[in-house]
């Protein structure tokens, strides 16, 4: 199973800054599709043994450079081996084309990851977890309901991209006629991009800022296109995906299986964010006629937004207390 080589910069190129108590390089390994998969490993410095291991990525549409490096650096620096990787066909990661996206392929990319954190010397082998924002908190999710290796899973200001594109936001769009219209669309684009050998983008965050945009416009505004978020490679900082590049989540659902997930799970989302509808109906769906709920949490943070949890806002509220004493207690 032979990588493919990827052009991986050596620069510290991140949206935080570098830590002088871990360890960090550059590291590659691949998908059961054959996806050469970029990631930033992270290692406790004066590491000794065998160490639990955590898998970090998101937000959906961001790159490892932004959030889930911060996440990544900072739960190595309380002890933990870590890798965040940007997902397939994204960031300095392979795949052809570039800026597709896929519910089945993204929630290989964790598994993906967890092959690799396995055969490391520094981790233990049967204290893995992963961690997932946004859009990858469902696909941490989803992983975790078809991957027994995984031993917990913390999914944060999570999204459910199956149900948003699906349905649209707060569900608004959740009938035959709208779904039928949307797919329409789709697939006359689709006809345009084979007739003209290329993809059309669909634009990234909007910029600039309408005076009437809502406030959810606002706050993605806020990471990715100011100095706070801003990075080249990431999809939501610049053009976005391609128009076609979710279609597959519209009728591919995620997290089927939920409730039958033995290993431990924490979904943390903010009070105030507009996504907190998928969160709290994420646990409800993992807990109901389950016979594994001693493990599963919901931690609502107060007055906290979407992207405060991405890099803790001005308030630095990302509960990395409470998330090590989670990874602590089931990574043990």
């Amino acid at each position: 199973m032979n990588e493919q080589t990827l052009k991986l910069t050596q620069d510290w190129d991140k949206t935080f800054p570098k830590s002088e108590k871990v360890d960090h390089k550059k590291v590659t390994f691949r998908n059961r599709y054959g996806i050469t998969l970029a990631a930033d490993m992270y290692t406790p410095q004066n590491a000794v043994g065998k160490l639990a291991a955590v898998a970090v990525c998101g937000p959906f549409g961001a790159v490892k450079e932004q959030c889930s490096g911060l996440y990544a650096q900072t739960l190595a620096e309380l002890g933990f081996v870590t890798i965040a990787f940007d997902p397939s066909f994204t960031g300095e990661s392979g795949g052809q084309p570039r800026y597709m996206a896929s519910p089945d392929i993204n929630t290989e990319d964790f598994q993906a990851a967890v092959d690799f954190l396995s055969v490391q010397d520094v981790v233990d082998a049967q204290r893995i977890g992963i961690c997932g924002i946004c859009g990858w908190g469902g696909l941490s999710i989803n992983a975790a309901a078809i991957d027994t290796r995984v031993k917990a899973t913390v999914a944060v200001t999570m999204y459910d991209m199956a149900r948003v594109n699906a349905n649209g936001y707060f569900d608004s769009e959740n009938s035959e006629e709208q779904r039928y219209e949307k797919k329409a669309a789709l697939n006359a684009q689709r006809t345009k991009d084979f007739s003209s050998g290329e993809y059309t983008l669909g634009g990234g965050v909007v910029d600039p800022l309408p005076d009437d945009a809502p406030f959810f416009v606002k706050d993605y505004y806020d990471y990715y296109k100011t100095q706070r978020g801003y990075h080249p490679r990431s999809l939501n900082s610049n053009g976005g995906w391609n128009v076609v590049g979710c279609m597959s989540f519209m009728n591919q659902p995620i997290n089927t299986y939920s409730n039958e997930i033995r290993s431990a799970v924490l979904v943390i989302h903010g009070e105030k964010a507009h996504s907190c509808y998928f969160s709290k109906d994420a646990y409800a769906a993992m807990t109901k006629d389950s016979k594994y709920t001693d493990n599963k949490q919901l931690l609502i943070i107060p007055d906290a937004v979407h992207t405060d949890l991405y890099d803790g806002g001005e308030k630095k509220v990302i509960p990395f207390d409470k998330i090590r004493e989670f990874y602590e207690k089931y990574l043990k």
